[in-house]
């Protein structure tokens, strides 16, 4: 069983409008890179990499380096977050 402070980790891991949006990305594509998060979120780079860190520090999302270049895959965590984040979406 997961502790309130390893579940506030995670919570907080996602809290925010770009993070969310980065979780749901990366559920549609299996290893994305930066690059591609980017381009289909229309922001920053510097942003999106910090939401990105954040995501990895909270557990949710996988970096593999692959070259220069590194892609995004979601944890078993982000795979649970997700799910719960597309059930919530479609209620009303």
């Amino acid at each position: 069983m997961k502790s309130l402070k390893q579940m506030e980790r995670h919570l907080k891991g996602m809290a925010n409008h770009y993070r969310i949006a980065i979780l749901l990305l990366i559920a549609g594509n299996k290893k994305i890179t930066l690059e591609a998060i980017v381009e289909k979120l229309e922001a920053n780079e510097k942003t999106i990499g910090e939401h990105t860190r954040r995501l990895v520090t909270a557990g949710l999302i996988n970096k593999e380096y692959r070259g220069k270049f590194v892609e995004h895959t979601l944890s078993p965590y982000g795979k649970i977050f997700v799910d719960f984040l597309k059930k919530f979406q479609n209620t009303q």
